[in-house]
């Protein structure tokens, strides 16, 4: 099984720049945190989109979709920002045969202190051994994009 890994962005790629919250979205993160964890799947990168979620537009989600859709593959692991993963994850559903995993973080994947490696540990994990359809990997949860929120309060997702 190859697992193929679709980056668009989000806070997971962010590098900031000064306390001002200057940032800018780098390279994908998870080539990196796949190499340190050494692990022993196969994979695959290809990065779409470097994109803060929030200025993802129609045309980037279907750009995401038929990437996905057109892709021989069956398992997809989509690294993607935090605020807009939902509605990205429901634009995908229409998607049939495949396994699609969305993942981010609330915090770089640069920054000491994250959230993005245990993340994208089970989005790994769960494209693997969940049956067909788009889901979402957070806060050591999977969720269905239907029935999950996030809480920006609580800054985590859960279940509505």
């Amino acid at each position: 099984m190859k697992i193929k890994i679709v980056t668009t962005g989000g806070t997971i790629d962010k590098i900031y720049f000064d306390r001002k919250s200057e940032y800018q979205v780098g390279d994908p993160q998870i080539a990196e945190v796949l190499k340190e964890a050494n692990v022993t799947f196969d994979y695959e990168i290809v990065s779409i989109l470097r994109k803060d979620s929030l200025d993802l537009t129609d045309e980037d989600r279907q750009l995401i979709y038929e990437t996905i859709r057109s892709d021989p593959h069956r398992h997809f692991v989509v690294t993607h920002g935090t605020d807009t993963m939902i509605q990205t994850a429901t634009a995908l559903r229409n998607i049939a045969d495949k396994v699609i995993v969305l993942t981010g973080s609330m915090q770089p994947a640069k920054f000491r202190f994250n959230d993005a490696v245990f993340n994208i540990g089970c989005a790994v994990t769960s494209v693997q051994i969940l049956p067909s359809g788009v889901y979402i990997a957070m806060n050591g949860r999977i969720f269905e994009p239907e029935t999950v929120r996030k809480n920006v309060e609580m800054n985590r997702f859960e279940t509505l």
